[in-house]
Formats: structure tokens, sequence, C-alpha cells
């Protein structure tokens, strides 16, 4: 978010998704019906890892950070303020409702393309770019997080293309 002095300041607790991915639109627009040419008050900031500014941010007497997470259309973002648990509170409802990004850019099918059945994932803790076809043991269970990067594709070469490897799981 951009501040009338210029200034830039990240919402603690949130992560939206970046510019061209599934649902980075719809979050744009909820924060800027909450925030245009409103005064907004900005509370415990902090530098991120990177030194820029993260605070709790209201518009008036809405959290907004809070308000994001509920929308379901940025995820929870782990970090300790005086309102860690009612925004992780907010995450684990828009989750659990399947709303924003949870039911829009996340799932274990292709309906769009059906027959691009090959889930292109990336592991969270390494960023290893993994994919999964038919027959492998974690297939079933594989979601496919278009929010956060993840795709479908056609083919194994596809894949590959992109820097995804094969699971080891597959046969």
């Amino acid at each position: 978010m951009v501040l009338e002095g210029k200034s830039r300041v990240r919402l603690r607790h949130v992560d939206a998704p970046e510019e061209g991915l599934c649902g980075y639109k719809e979050a744009k627009d909820v924060l800027e019906r909450m925030v245009m040419g409103k005064t907004v008050r900005i509370d415990e900031q902090i530098p991120d890892q990177y030194g820029r500014g993260m605070a709790l941010v209201y518009a008036g007497n809405t959290l907004v950070n809070e308000a994001m997470v509920a929308s379901g259309w940025v995820r929870y973002h782990h970090d300790i303020s005086s309102k860690t648990d009612v925004v992780k509170r907010a995450s684990e409802t828009a989750r659990n409702e399947r709303r924003g990004v949870y039911g829009a850019c996340q799932s274990k099918e292709n309906l769009k393309r059906p027959a691009c059945n090959i889930k292109g994932n990336i592991d969270k803790s390494t960023h290893t770019r993994i994919y999964y076809v038919l027959g492998c043991a974690q297939y079933s269970f594989a979601v496919v997080e278009e929010d956060i990067g993840e795709q479908w594709f056609c083919s194994e070469e596809e894949a590959q293309k992109a820097g995804y490897i094969k699971a080891k799981t597959c046969k």
C-alpha cells in the first residue's frame, strides 16, 4: 500500500498473490475499496526481512489486515503482533469456507482444461518445483495452488520446460 507521502507500508500477517497470479486483481480490488481516499492509521510498524515497513493498518475502526485475510483473497502470514490471534482466526474461517483464493485458485482437478491433468506443485520449504502425473502416490492429495504460482500442465515435457521435476513417488 502506498501512503499519501509516497511511502510504502506492507500489511502485517498478509501474503497477497503476486501480479499475474490467480487472485491478484481481486486482492488489489478489495484493498483499494477499503483504503482509497480514506484516512488510515498505522500501528505496530516494524521492518520486514528486507527493511520494508510492515504494519497493522486501520481504516476507521476496521483492521484492514484482518479484513483482507477474512476476504480469502490473501493468505495469512505468521507474525507476532497484538492482533495475531484475530487475524489467524479470520484466515482459518476463510480457508474453511473456501473464500477467495481457497475456492477460486486452489483445486485437485483442472476444471478449466480437464485434459491437462498434470499437477505442478512448489515445495514450500525448498521451493523445488515437482510435478505429479496420474499414478503418482500423492496425486489424489496434491492441490494446485495457482495463487502461489503452481500450475497445471498438459504434458510432462511442458512441466519440465517450466522447471518442474517428476516426483520420486511416481511410477
